[in-house]
């Protein structure tokens, strides 16, 4: 046992939202635009352009409801 027990450590929130599977993500739509989605991993965010929303991901689990997103700033569209 020499710590290799990765399966027990804890990955806490900053890692388990900073990756989406990208299978996940090619399978994401925007529910109000049905646009595909783009990852914002420094936020752990996924980004709706067209809706200009980003829908929180909280526990590796994507919550595709517009009412949980975030108005996106306008600095932020662009990216």
């Amino acid at each position: 046992m020499s710590g290799t027990g990765d399966q027990r450590k804890p990955m806490g929130r900053d890692m388990a939202t900073r990756t989406v599977d990208p299978k996940l993500l090619e399978m994401l739509a925007c529910p109000l635009t049905k646009a595909p989605l783009r990852w914002n991993a420094e936020k752990g965010e996924l980004i709706s352009p067209g809706a200009r929303l980003a829908y929180p991901v909280r526990d590796g689990v994507p919550i595709m409801l517009p009412s949980e997103a975030r108005q996106l700033g306008n600095d932020e569209t662009g990216r």
